[in-house]
């Protein structure tokens, strides 16, 4: 009967445990959480991501694969303010990062370089400021990276370059500096989607040779 007592002790120990104990759980959990506190919320659109529960597969604007992980966060023309955070790059599942048309300020976090499997990264018409992380480089599988309409500053990272996959990727409307990239992706890019970038040059030369000067 010992083993019987253990067990109904380790019951207890689960239904007492307090919430942050539970949320310590998720790592993906943590990561949206640490979003939440990070933003403030006018339209109540993260009321739902409640840090009792330990599956964030049941909040709001949270999209999940069959094995419970995380694949997108749909936060776009939501109002928001605040900052990104680092923790987002513990989501290694996730595929569309959506957080356009909000007020979200400060940098964007290196630790979005994490994001293996992320297709769309799209930030577009906030006011974030800052360089381009060149961590961005390590998202072998983005196919859409919006920037657009932010006070970012700086080189557009010669990492993005080899980003095989990528299609579409939009800088205008910052204060970028540099030469435009013409190798790798890039070579398809129009020059629209460079545009308003007051201390941005014409395309680089040789490739990667001259990159990162006058800047």
């Amino acid at each position: 009967m010992a083993w019987a007592a253990a067990a109904a002790v380790l019951v207890a120990a689960a239904v007492l445990s307090p919430p942050s104990v539970a949320l310590a759980s998720n790592s993906e959990g943590d990561a949206l959480y640490a979003l939440r506190r990070a933003l403030t919320d006018p339209r109540g659109v993260l009321q739902s991501w409640d840090p009792t529960l330990v599956n964030p597969c049941t909040w709001f604007h949270v999209t999940c694969n069959r094995d419970n992980r995380v694949t997108r966060v749909d936060l776009g023309n939501s109002n928001l303010t605040g900052s990104l955070v680092p923790e987002l790059g513990h989501l290694e599942h996730l595929q569309y990062l959506e957080l356009y048309k909000n007020n979200i300020q400060g940098t964007i976090p290196a630790e979005l370089g994490n994001l293996k499997s992320l297709i769309s990264l799209d930030l577009y018409n906030n006011n974030i400021t800052g360089a381009i992380p060149k961590e961005l480089g390590k998202l072998k599988s983005l196919v859409f990276l919006r920037l657009n309409d932010n006070h970012l500053t700086g080189p557009v990272p010669r990492e993005l370059t080899k980003i095989s996959n990528l299609k579409v990727i939009d800088v205008s409307s910052n204060d970028l500096c540099g030469p435009i990239p013409v190798s790798g992706p890039f070579e398809h890019i129009p020059s629209s989607n460079f545009d308003n970038n007051p201390r941005m040059e014409g395309p680089e030369l040789q490739g990667l040779a001259t990159y990162d000067t006058n800047c």
